[in-house]
């Protein structure tokens, strides 16, 4: 899955546009580092953080 579909799966974003723009703008963290691809695809394990909620790519 892709970064900007799993933050609209758990209902973080209501768009793919809002997705993109969070992700530019380097409000998301992948294991600890900021992450501005939105196409990065996540593997099981992944931790994403986003508005100090850390969640766990299953």
């Amino acid at each position: 899955m892709k970064l900007d579909q799993f933050l609209k799966w758990h209902n973080y974003v209501s768009s793919g546009g809002e997705a993109k723009t969070l992700i530019k703008a380097g409000n998301v963290k992948v294991n600890g580092e900021v992450e501005k691809r939105r196409g990065r695809k996540l593997v099981k394990g992944d931790k994403v953080m986003f508005l100090k909620n850390e969640l766990i790519f299953e």
